[in-house]
Order: C-alpha cells, then structure tokens, then sequence
C-alpha cells in the first residue's frame, strides 16, 4: 500500500518575499517586533502552524486570513506570497501536520515483525495518540460541521487522511486474517466500525467534554473498544483476553 507522498513544502510564488512593514536590520524592542523580523524561510511552517490553531479554534468559514496573518506575525500581504487562498491554507496545514503522522504509520506497518494482534493495538493507539494530544485533534470536528459548504476541503481531507488511515488499517486485518490470526471479517467494514468510536470521541472532546458535559475517561474508552475489537477478529478468545491495558498509568 505505497502511495505517492504528497509534498509537505508549500510553493513560494516569488523568489524572495519582500520585507515586512515594520522590518528592518536594526534591533527593534518587543515581542512584536521579533514576530515581523521573523526570516522568510520560517515563514511559511510559523503561517500553517497559525492557520491550524485558527481553523480548530473558530472552524473554516469563521476563519479570516486576517486573522491567520495576526497570529503568524506576518501582513495579509505576505500570506498571499505564500498561499494562494484560505483553502489552499488548509490543504498545507493538513499536509504539514496530519500527512507526516500517517507516512511514519505506514512504514511501521511495512516493518513490522510481530503478531498481527500486537500491530492493531499499537496501530490503534498510535492513531489516537496522535490525533488526542496534538493540534490536530480538532480537525475531525472541523471537516464533518463543514464539509457540505465546503466540499472541496472536505473531499482533500477524506482523500489525503481518511482514506489513508482506512487503508492502513485494512492493511493489518488482511495480515492477520492471511496468517490465520485473525477471523475472516469484512475487512473494510469492519474498519469503518474500528474508526467510528474514535472519530466520535474527538468530537465529543471538542463539543460536550469542551462544555464540562460528560466528561470521558479516554484512555478506558480505548481500552473497552480494543478488548471488544479484539475479541471480534481475533481466531483465540482466550489470546485477545489477555491483552494488558494500555494509555496513561
């Protein structure tokens, strides 16, 4: 399951920004001050690190390019000397954050050497580890309350992340199920039925739980929908039964 990687590094339409209003060789005093001298080499990864945490924050439509200019320290100008649209934003934005996490997912999987048990619990918590505690946790959320306004976004994220992640776990089923570890299931249902918890509870964490509604207990939640996932797919009961907790001790 080798896909192209797609690049990660936005294209610069000029050669050299120009420099900032506000710039210069001198050393200026505060913050600030420091933001606008930021190089123009940096500029880019400082302006998808800011377009990230206004997207999760006030959603897509919500979001101006102002905005995204303010928090990366940079003018509405010299946004557009990088990238072309706010959609173009999100694109890079989830190429720099999301796409790296399932290339290192990926190769895991094509090194890997023990039991297809082990590859599934690890690849499972490795895919909810890294969407709960980072940046990019919100973006579910995000793409599902805004997909029919915005569709093209929508059908990049569902290309370039879901159908990725999809694959990466159909991938670890087959081998199980080829090695006779596993039942033989419907692979890519059952996928989607693995997924849908997951996807729900980073909804949950940025609606409910973000309102001191039902507050959740992750880690046990991701413990119950292994051991019922394990027990589902796995050829000996006994075997899945025995699988330790995993997350936060």
């Amino acid at each position: 399951m080798r896909m192209a990687k797609p690049s990660r590094t936005p294209t610069l339409r000029p050669p050299t920004p120009p420099i900032e209003a506000g710039e210069s060789e001198s050393t200026d005093s505060g913050a600030k001050s420091s933001r606008w001298r930021r190089m123009p080499l940096e500029r880019p990864a400082h302006i998808l690190s800011a377009a990230l945490e206004a997207f999760v924050e006030n959603g897509f439509a919500a979001t101006r390019l102002d905005d995204i200019a303010e928090r990366a320290g940079v003018s509405k100008g010299t946004l557009y000397l990088y990238f072309e649209s706010k959609e173009a934003l999100f694109k890079a934005a989830v190429r720099e954050n999301v796409v790296p996490i399932l290339e290192r997912a990926e190769q895991r999987v094509d090194e890997f050497t023990g039991s297809s048990r082990d590859l599934l619990v690890e690849t499972l918590w490795s895919w909810w580890t890294a969407m709960h505690e980072s940046r990019i946790t919100g973006l579910p959320k995000l793409v599902l309350a805004e997909s029919s306004n915005f569709p093209e976004a929508a059908r990049f994220y569902f290309d370039e992340v879901v159908q990725r992640v999809r694959r990466l776990f159909a991938r670890t089923l087959r081998r199980g199920i080829d090695s006779g570890e596993f039942r033989p299931v419907d692979v890519d249902y059952t996928v989607r039925v693995v997924m849908a918890p997951v996807v729900m509870a980073l909804i949950w964490k940025h609606s409910m739980v973000k309102c001191q509604i039902d507050k959740i207990d992750f880690d046990r939640q991701m413990n119950a929908l292994i051991d019922v996932l394990l027990h589902g797919v796995v050829n000996d009961p006994a075997a899945s039964s025995t699988y330790p907790p995993q997350g936060k001790k």
